[in-house]
């Protein structure tokens, strides 16, 4: 677990269809319970939602990005020139 191994219970309200995707999550993963599908929403969320761009993968692409050369392209016209956009 990312916080720890501490657990808490929790007695919550969600609606038919949270209901559902949780159902529907425990299954598809074959997971033991409802916690179990919260606990991976959870995980997916704090993964994919929660500042990713802190992620190692996303420094290594910012860092490799950064050592490229730069490609000069002048003003927009000369952009606009370069990828062949038609002025709006």
């Amino acid at each position: 677990m990312f916080w720890g191994d501490k657990m808490v219970q929790a007695i919550i309200d969600i609606n038919d269809d949270t209901n559902r995707v949780l159902n529907m999550v425990k299954a598809k993963f074959s997971l033991r319970d409802k916690s179990a599908a919260i606990e991976m929403m959870a995980k997916e969320y704090r993964e994919n939602m929660l500042e990713p761009e802190l992620r190692p993968e996303f420094i290594a692409a910012t860092n490799k990005t950064m050592k490229q050369k730069p490609i000069y392209v002048g003003t927009v016209e000369d952009f606009r020139k370069r990828y062949g956009i038609k002025k709006p």
